[in-house]
């Protein structure tokens, strides 16, 4: 039996499967901010080498990359809810090890279940909100989600300052995992009692190899760009990126082999040829590049450019962070006026607050706090519009029999994006800064921030019209 949803369930009783399982994406987006900051303490306290403590916060993201899509399949053979309460209550579990951790080692197969259960979890998020929301109400939805995902970096760093200095019953750092339980519990608990039930796939399961070989392609390919600076972008890192592509194609030809042979591939393959779908996926990987790096260059210059002190440096992002929300929370009114449109507003006006930064770095040699933090709000409010609704454009022609599937490719381009963004565009502002200043390597950053938002802009555009042709 298909998993399809034919209409949504009663309105009352699907917002609060949405406060469900976003709630579960805010624990997700909370612990991949909450850990960076206790990191210097973890390093003490474990003993951990600096490799080790690169490890934590690295290997966390490799599970999750190389595996949401394996995530998102299983939401489509077993059913979105069977697979998120898997997921949720994985998550919780590795969150109370990590906890317990008694050696950097120890941590860093904890981290890397931890990301593995997040990539159960997380693609049934979008594929739940793709399933349920159907009419005008999905703009609405997915602002909700653009909201979570907003407000869930800054409660991280927030959260994790205070858990530390608090120190919770001697705890110290391990609280930082430790708060995951009771909220992993109450989510789990509640997802069970009110989450639709969709019906197992009959018949169907795991392309098992092609997990494996899609988990060593992403791992090739995302391994040596987040390392890479730390080795000094060696020639064999290359060589295994090479290597990477390399089975990622040979990856869509076993696919392929599979489906012929009766099989259930990973991916479903009529995906491949939802144009719309393929150019919403090249908008999101060009957004995405420039999503974390933006984050990284920006703070490397305030503090080393500018020598801003890392707690007024933290301050000036305030302004982007609320000007962020308040953005997710009126793209979804704008989208269902709008349409796609509005992603395009988001980038043009993403565009204008990097040039009035630049104009700003260019010609004052010491701005001040205020005048950079209203600049870079420009820039959040456009970020806003755009990542808000941009995963439900992306999915909005993909059939709810393959949601699964593609919420889990969208999380692989987001990340993958991400971590390429941090490794290429972090790598250009070291090599500028390198050879003449802080202040060159940022401008340069800035003007690449540009390219791939007009990028990301031609894609969106083709996007459109596929959609208005299908």
């Amino acid at each position: 039996m298909h998993q399809t949803v034919t209409k949504p369930i009663d309105s009352t009783r699907r917002w609060w499967v949405l406060a469900i399982v976003v709630a579960a994406q805010f624990m997700f987006g909370v612990d991949a901010f909450i850990v960076n900051v206790a990191i210097p303490t973890i390093a003490v306290d474990l003993k951990a080498s600096p490799a080790q403590i690169e490890s934590v916060i690295a290997i966390y993201l490799i599970a999750y990359a190389t595996l949401v899509i394996t995530g998102g399949r299983l939401g489509d053979i077993h059913g979105t809810k069977t697979v998120f309460l898997v997921g949720v209550l994985g998550f919780t579990a590795t969150s109370l090890w990590c906890g317990l951790a008694q050696s950097g080692v120890e941590l860093i197969v904890a981290r890397l279940a931890q990301g593995a259960t997040a990539a159960l979890m997380v693609p049934q998020v979008l594929a739940t909100l793709h399933l349920l929301f159907t009419d005008e109400t999905r703009s609405r939805a997915f602002a909700v989600y653009g909201i979570v995902l907003g407000l869930a970096g800054a409660a991280g760093f927030l959260l994790g300052g205070v858990l530390v200095s608090l120190d919770l019953a001697g705890t110290g750092w391990r609280s930082v995992f430790f708060v995951n339980v009771p909220f992993g519990l109450v989510i789990a608990a509640a997802a069970w009692r009110i989450m639709p039930s969709v019906p197992r796939r009959a018949g169907t399961r795991l392309d098992v190899k092609g997990s494996v070989v899609l988990f060593a392609g992403l791992l090739c390919l995302i391994g040596p760009l987040l390392f890479g600076h730390d080795v000094g972008w060696a020639p064999w890192l290359w060589v295994i990126m090479v290597i990477g592509g390399t089975i990622l194609v040979a990856f869509l030809k076993l696919e392929h082999a599979v489906a012929r042979a009766g099989g259930m591939p990973l991916i479903d393959l009529t995906l491949l040829t939802d144009a719309a779908f393929l150019r919403g996926l090249g908008a999101a990987f060009f957004f995405f590049l420039a999503n974390l790096s933006f984050y990284l260059v920006m703070t490397l210059f305030m503090q080393r450019g500018l020598k801003i002190p890392p707690l007024a440096a933290g301050m000036v992002c305030i302004p982007l962070a609320i000007a962020f929300v308040v953005a997710s929370r009126h793209s979804g009114a704008r989208a269902r006026h709008r349409g796609t449109k509005v992603l395009i507003e988001g980038c043009a006006l993403q565009i204008a607050g990097l040039g009035a930064l630049a104009l700003l770095v260019l010609y004052v040699d010491t701005p001040s706090l205020l005048a950079l933090a209203l600049t870079m709000s420009i820039f959040g409010y456009g970020q806003g519009l755009v990542m808000a609704p941009l995963s439900g454009a992306v999915l909005s022609t993909v059939k709810p029999v393959a949601a699964g599937s593609a919420s889990g490719m969208y999380g692989t381009t987001a990340q993958i994006g991400n971590a390429a963004g941090v490794a290429a565009i972090g790598a250009v502002f070291f090599a500028i800064e390198s050879l003449q200043s802080a202040r060159a390597g940022f401008l340069v950053s800035l003007a690449l921030f540009v390219t791939l938002i007009m990028i990301c802009t031609v894609f969106l555009t083709w996007m459109r019209r596929a959609s208005a042709s299908s």
